[in-house]
């Protein structure tokens, strides 16, 4: 039934008031132009702090962002209040083109992708040599991630007091990884953090590493004015220690030193998320003899053109086994 007649004017409509009180819903965003840059240093519930010039101001996602998510290193835009007072919070309103991305899945089953840190440069893989014994399928699982993640590995094996470093060294040694070696005494008199110090210096360092193996006590020797609890327990039982770092969190070294971002504990590593095509690209010296290879080839099976290419003496054999020794730890568990 028609409630107008035929002459009616704007004044005669009625508009039905917007119960909810927002604004109409636009695609036009604004381009935030004054927003400052940062880098964001730890993500707890929701709230991102982050480092903005010389200031550390609490941060929440702009809901524009819709479900992207920034993670510890992604530099990022903020708008709102950026004065670092209490009570205060800015909003992110864009998160910068990531250098370099290290991910990982809860197993290799879950589909679920997990973006642990961004814009790393090094990963440096901290393996405990006794107390938890080495686990080398995960350090070969963490290799592989730095790789396709765009990271350059560096092992630092801890507690060399209660064994020898020479048979992991040896199973790593056709990789040409830089490592170090650290005891539990060179950790306490400070020497373990000089050397490993040298080897993080102007750059942006993730560590990693099962839970026990000492790599929070490492952190908090490199940066001692921000010590973080440490586990200092491993179970008998599994040989595994309890997870107390529960966040990962990025520390600046002193002076212009670079920064560490300490990660939590990890028991699994899971690559279902990797490309193992993309494995090969860490392998400058076996890549080009991929050119002959079958479609879709694995890399490890009898129609390989790089069985040919290792014969012809182009590259060293224990080379492609290494290579070979990664692709697989895809289709193994860490335990292995």
């Amino acid at each position: 039934m028609r409630r107008y007649g035929k002459h009616t004017d704007e004044d005669d409509i009625r508009s039905r008031p917007n119960r909810k009180g927002n604004r109409p819903r636009t695609n036009i965003r604004p381009k935030h132009q004054d927003a400052a840059e940062g880098l964001v240093l730890t993500v707890d519930r929701g709230r991102l702090t982050c480092l903005v010039e010389d200031r550390v101001v609490m941060a929440m996602k702009a809901r524009e962002l819709g479900r992207k998510a920034a993670v510890v290193g992604d530099r990022v835009m903020l708008v709102g209040d950026l004065s670092g007072m209490k009570d205060t919070l800015a909003r992110i309103v864009r998160i910068q083109e990531r250098a370099s991305v290290l991910r990982r899945t809860a197993d290799d089953d879950d589909p679920y992708e997990r973006v642990v840190v961004a814009n790393a440069d090094q990963l440096a893989i901290v393996t405990a040599l006794a107390d938890p014994e080495p686990r080398p399928r995960l350090i070969d699982r963490c290799l592989v991630a730095a790789y396709d993640g765009g990271l350059e590995p560096l092992l630092v094996l801890t507690k060399s007091d209660l064994a020898a470093p020479d048979e992991l060294l040896e199973l790593y040694g056709h990789l040409d990884i830089p490592y170090v070696v650290t005891s539990r005494e060179e950790l306490e008199n400070g020497d373990a953090a000089d050397r490993v110090r040298e080897l993080l210096d102007g750059r942006i360092t993730a560590f990693v590493g099962h839970s026990g193996v000492g790599k929070t006590t490492l952190v908090n020797a490199l940066v001692p004015q921000e010590r973080r609890r440490t586990t200092g327990h491993v179970n008998a039982v599994t040989g595994r220690g309890r997870h107390t770092t529960t966040s990962a969190l990025a520390l600046p070294l002193a002076g212009d030193g670079g920064w560490v971002i300490d990660t939590p504990g990890v028991r699994s590593f899971g690559l279902a998320h990797i490309d193992p095509s993309r494995v090969i690209h860490a392998f400058p010296d076996l890549e080009p003899g991929t050119a002959d290879c079958p479609r879709a080839c694995s890399h490890d099976e009898p129609d390989c053109a790089l069985d040919a290419w290792v014969a012809a003496g182009h590259a060293d054999p224990a080379r492609l086994y290494s290579l070979r020794r990664l692709l697989a730890t895809r289709e193994r568990t860490e335990g292995d």
